[in-house]
């Protein structure tokens, strides 16, 4: 079999996760052992990092086991990340004109970008362009996104350790609650904005001395401020503090955000809404009408790069799925991201693989309405099972006078001439 031989390019987009950098971390030991990679760089801020030049060589910064086992625990974006839509190819093709200019400067035959839908419509567009044009470069999505909202994959990196930190937070905020002998209720606002994966995660903080989270809210299901009402009355009659968990994005029955009235209307370069303040406007409804204790908690991003709560199981599965991305690559793979595989059995166990990215570009994965209870306000035994094993174990973290140590980029960029001096 025929394999392309040149260097390979890396890039990072996105939100930052706690998981991204062992993904990263894998794609380049694996690439630094190739027979057919010459040399491994990385894009600062991905595609933007690419259309400006600003490219680094991994050689000259990650060097010995340390950096690498410093990479794999360090939180965010090593790289750097960006929210970049690029256009569609009939409608600006200069923008794809330089990029694959950058690509034929520094000889560029492997494209890896790690990230989540916004960033697998990139990996669809520049490999339809690439087979346009005849340009011999193998390009693989690598999935990254706390939000669990890639179709295709069993469950994305990022997400386990997220749920990690979503479900010891709500037993933490449980524990607080529950040392005052009064009527209360706390409201705690998840990321979420279309599918509610991670505000499911808050009820993993169940066990045998914790029966929180009461209520549970996800996007799935339209939300109605009156059966909210009547939840907590039920609630109420069994216990004095209700914990409830909520998704920024719950929408009415007409598909309005229930966050709507503070968000002003406010949208992202990729024309989604701004979202937040949900657990705000509850926290008003409730005091209204209930006439009680009442909080709201708006968790935001704190759960995405908290390593200190990491899953080691996340940044296992993360580092190995940057690995098999490689080697798919060396094996002609293009057009493709690569996904997890869990198979049917009573243990957890998965397996690797790729699919087309075109199956997976723009679409949305949600929580099955099965795994909901018919009264939309908490979720099945069978999505506890699903994501109770992606949480577990702790990763050994560097730490000094006390807190954890991270790697740092040092983000010079460099030309090929440059580098050439330099060797």
């Amino acid at each position: 079999m025929y394999q392309l031989s040149g260097n390979c390019l890396i890039g990072q987009s996105g939100g930052p996760t706690s998981a991204i950098n062992a993904s990263l971390c894998g794609i380049v030991e694996q690439a630094l052992k190739s027979k057919v990679i010459k040399s491994v760089y990385g894009a600062i801020n991905g595609i933007e990092g690419v259309l400006k030049r600003q490219i680094f060589d991994f050689g000259s910064q990650v060097k010995t086991q340390e950096d690498f086992k410093l990479l794999k625990t360090t939180p965010a974006a090593y790289l750097g990340s960006c929210r970049y839509k690029l256009p569609a190819v009939n409608a600006d093709a200069e923008i794809y004109e330089r990029i694959f200019e950058v690509f034929t400067e520094y000889d560029i035959r492997y494209f890896f970008y790690i990230g989540g839908n916004d960033s697998m419509d990139t990996v669809m567009k520049l490999s339809e362009y690439a087979k346009k044009i005849s340009y011999p470069i193998n390009i693989i999505g690598v999935p990254k996104t706390i939000d669990n909202d890639l179709v295709g994959t069993d469950h994305t990196p990022g997400f386990g350790s997220a749920a990690k930190f979503i479900a010891t937070t709500v037993l933490e905020i449980a524990r607080d609650s529950n040392v005052y002998d009064l009527d209360s209720v706390t409201i705690i606002e998840i990321m979420g904005r279309n599918a509610g994966w991670l505000t499911a995660a808050s009820a993993l903080a169940r066990s045998e001395y914790n029966s929180s989270p009461d209520l549970i809210y996800l996007p799935e299901v339209p939300f109605s401020i009156d059966n909210f009402i009547e939840d907590i009355k039920i609630v109420q009659k069994q216990k004095r503090n209700v914990i409830i968990a909520v998704s920024e994005g719950i929408k009415n029955v007409f598909g309005e955000y229930i966050c709507e009235a503070v968000s002003n209307g406010l949208t992202d370069v990729f024309g989604h809404k701004s979202l937040g303040g949900t657990a705000k406007v509850l926290e008003n409804c409730v005091r209204n009408r209930l006439r009680c204790k009442v909080r709201s908690i708006e968790l935001n991003i704190l759960q995405r790069c908290a390593m200190h709560m990491a899953s080691k199981t996340d940044l296992d599965e993360a580092y190995q799925i940057g690995q098999e991305a490689v080697k798919a690559a060396e094996n002609g793979c293009t057009g493709k991201m690569m996904v997890f595989k869990r198979d049917m059995g009573p243990e957890y166990k998965i397996s690797i693989d790729s699919i087309d990215i075109h199956k997976i570009a723009n679409a949305e994965k949600k929580v099955p309405r099965e795994w909901i209870s018919e009264q939309g306000n908490d979720i099945s035994q069978e999505l506890i099972n699903y994501i109770k094993p992606l949480i577990v174990g702790e990763p050994e973290l560097t730490m000094r006078d006390g807190l954890p140590v991270y790697l740092v980029l040092d983000t010079t960029p460099f030309s090929p001439k440059e580098r050439e001096k330099a060797v």
